[in-house]
């Protein structure tokens, strides 16, 4: 490189050097690596008066020639414009106007929250641990609401209102509490906003499942809802049976359960019978970034998913589809492509062009998937908790094309079925994806040993500094409660603490307690729930808490929100208009996903124009 100053040299050859540290892709941030990566200095805020690292870099080697220059602007696609600049000498007075110019250019990014700490100072990049002391005292609750929701989903307008689903099939409109106020939610019970409890069957692990709002509900007026349906009842409570010899399972086998999972549009999405009646998952999500919607499915039941449905690639049980439920299929596609229903296959989805795979799936290897969600603020982190059979719980970060290892694996453990008359999957023949968080039954009742888990959301409120950036989670019983913690960010390094948790005095209803714990009685938790504000709440059996500041249960937090943190922030997915179907058009659509099982219990997708 041709550089006469021996003192430069050797800031130039620890730069270099940096491409090979272990965090260079974010050390390097948005630049390219045949550029610098980011220089430290002392007060980012004010690089031209700081001395750091960028400071002495620019001391050192400001008016020395460096050929083929790491700090050359045109690698960062921003060249200063300053008449003093000259393209024709590699010095850094000529290239950058001032030191300020030129340390500001290579500070970490202020505007990306997770790689502004990332910065090289010289040697191999050491973390500045947040130092385990800042893990969340407790975790405050105010009991909102009296009643027992499966579901809460915030309103697509933006405002305080919310929907929630009873697992009987009924949805209401709420109006949730002014900020900072003790009063309850509101809403009117004798009015729901949507009543199809005639065709839903509510029985233990059957029901109303979950609701979603299309991206552009607020222009096409599209919800989805997935239920289980009994077709002796309901006619179109029907579909292809999931248990056939395409997947090596005879349903002669399966005793007298033949469950479905249907959608309908009021116009029906997608129908599937399944083979048992358990492990229906039947969640629906639409993502943040691609606007597509995923469905949760459960491997079907049955002890240790004796057909393997789960590592099945013909099968859709136990997997995680994606589907274009925009553009409507012909009846030809329907039929040529074994389609389950109204919806067409993503170009990106992993199998699409596979012939031994649905091409509807995008993840696998599931037992019983109970609450998935995306993070707000990194849309690209989607956290699925998946329910254990025997010994462990698991939250896993599902990527495209991802095998989360059930039933080879239970966790991180290599599981045995009892019984495999749909065969076996070998250790060796996948390559499993294990979970980043989980944790064993006998740490939630070492007596009785059962365990469920119900996933939750990465904390992106303001309400509690302490629980921001962490994945909460509990388990059904609702004794315990853990938040998770991806440290240092980017690494995939994942630990989980258990949190204290209680309910305030201040709660508008008076919060009844395990015993003589401050437990709150939540008797079951089915799921967790979150506003247009992001905050968060419990559904239980015992009604609805809100996670509310720590201090209002004497719980002690020091750490302040990220400056970057800006409230109602989460990404709006939309895709082009002319990739919205006609058929989507229309004044109010709902798409239902159903079930059904030999009574004919069914799941269905059914999408409402509202």
């Amino acid at each position: 490189m041709n550089i006469t100053s021996q003192i430069c040299s050797e800031y130039i050859k620890e730069i270099l050097c940096a491409q090979c540290d272990a965090f260079a892709a974010e050390l390097h941030g948005p630049h390219d690596t045949k550029s610098s990566p980011n220089l430290c200095n002392s007060n980012a805020s004010s690089v031209h008066e700081s001395k750091g690292y960028c400071s002495d870099v620019w001391d050192a080697c400001r008016n020395v020639s460096i050929t083929d220059s790491p700090f050359s602007p045109h690698l960062l696609n921003s060249a200063p414009s300053h008449p003093r600049l000259s393209a024709n000498n590699d010095t850094l007075s000529a290239q950058w106007p001032s030191r300020r110019d030129f340390c500001a250019a290579f500070a970490p990014p202020a505007s990306d929250p997770y790689n502004a700490s990332f910065c090289f100072d010289g040697g191999p990049y050491q973390f500045q641990s947040e130092k385990q002391d800042t893990a969340p005292k407790g975790i405050c609750l105010q009991k909102v609401e009296l009643g027992a929701y499966i579901n809460m989903i915030p309103h697509p307008d933006g405002s305080n209102r919310v929907f929630l689903a009873s697992q009987s099939g009924k949805v209401w409109l709420a109006t949730l509490p002014e900020k900072g106020s003790s009063n309850p939610i509101t809403l009117n019970e004798s009015a729901p906003y949507l009543d199809i409890s005639n065709l839903v069957v509510d029985n233990e692990e059957f029901g109303f499942l979950a609701l979603a709002f299309h991206p552009n509900f607020l222009q096409n007026g599209r919800l989805f809802v997935s239920f289980n349906c009994d077709k002796t009842i309901w006619a179109d409570c029907a579909g292809k049976c999931s248990c056939t010899s395409d997947v090596g399972c005879d349903p002669s086998q399966v005793g007298n359960a033949a469950l479905k999972i249907s959608s309908k549009e009021v116009r029906r999405i997608f129908t599937l019978e399944l083979p048992y009646v358990s492990h229906h998952a039947g969640q629906i999500l639409f993502g943040p970034k691609d606007a597509y919607l995923y469905f949760m499915l459960g491997d079907g039941g049955g002890t240790g998913d004796p057909f393997n449905f789960a590592q099945n690639n013909k099968s859709l049980l136990g997997k995680i589809l994606r589907l274009d439920v925009d553009n409507m299929p012909t009846t030809e596609e329907i039929a040529n492509l074994g389609l389950w229903g109204n919806y067409t296959i993503p170009d990106t989805n992993p199998f699409k062009n596979e012939r031994l795979a649905r091409p509807e799936i995008w993840a696998l290897g599931f037992r019983n998937p109970w609450r998935c969600s995306f993070d707000s603020l990194k849309p690209l982190y989607f956290y699925c908790a998946d329910v254990g059979q025997e010994t462990y719980e698991e939250v896993n970060l599902v990527t495209k094309g991802g095998n989360y290892g059930w039933r080879v694996f239970e966790g991180p453990n290599l599981y045995n079925p009892p019984a495999s008359p749909g065969g076996n999957t070998t250790e060796s023949s996948i390559l499993p994806i294990f979970p980043i968080l989980g944790y064993y039954h006998n740490q939630v009742d070492p007596k009785q040993g059962a365990s469920a888990i119900i996933g939750g959301y990465v904390s992106r409120s303001e309400q509690d500094p302490c629980i921001y950036g962490r994945y909460l989670y509990a388990d059904l019983y609702g004794s315990v409660m853990w938040a998770g913690l991806e440290f240092p960010p980017g690494s995939g390094n994942y630990s989980a603490t258990t949190i204290n948790f209680t309910c305030s005095a201040s709660s508008h209803f008076p919060c009844e307690f395990v015993g003589n714990s401050t437990i709150p009685k939540f008797q079951y938790i089915f799921s967790w729930g979150q506003d247009n504000d992001r905050n968060l709440y419990i559904l239980s059996n015992g009604g609805i808490f809100k996670v509310i500041s720590p201090t209002a249960c004497d719980f002690t937090c020091k750490k302040s929100l990220p400056s970057q943190f800006q409230p109602n922030s989460a990404p709006v997915p939309t895709r082009s208009s002319t990739a919205i179907s006609s058929h989507a058009s229309r004044s109010a659509s709902l798409s239902i996903l159903s079930s059904n099982t030999s009574f004919m219990l069914g799941l269905i997708i059914w999408a409402w124009l509202m």
